[in-house]
């Protein structure tokens, strides 16, 4: 397995889907949460299923994900069930509230996003 533990602390990614109608790539760059164990990569959409890109992956799940300059390849879906969108929302409150209480409106409310990244065990990421 790839040691994707340097990029655990990253401040965002940058996550690109196609665009359902145009078929052209579409990046956004959004806070995430990164499990290395298990190569799974956590996003909430504050818009919910309204999002873009949200959307987008629905469409074509396939989906490329910078972080840090490493370009990985995955497969994004929504959270499997109950306790993978709490192990979602509470890895990314963690990561990212600065003051308590901050975030938990959006951790109620977002949408859980995972994305499955096809890392190889020889290979320490997809590409630069």
């Amino acid at each position: 397995m790839a040691d994707l533990r340097a990029l655990v602390d990253e401040d965002f990614c940058y996550l690109t889907t196609t665009g359902r109608v145009s078929g052209e790539p579409h990046e956004i760059e959004i806070w995430f949460s990164l499990v290395p164990e298990t190569q799974t990569l956590y996003m909430l959409s504050g818009g919910g299923d309204r999002s873009d890109w949200v959307k987008n992956l629905r469409r074509d799940p396939e989906v490329t994900v910078r972080i840090a300059g490493e370009r990985l390849s995955g497969h994004a879906r929504e959270a499997r069930d109950a306790e993978e969108e709490e192990l979602a929302r509470r890895l990314l409150v963690e990561k990212y509230e600065t003051s308590p209480g901050r975030l938990q409106n959006w951790r109620r409310t977002a949408l859980p996003v995972a994305v499955d990244l096809k890392v190889q065990a020889d290979q320490p990421f997809c590409s630069r």
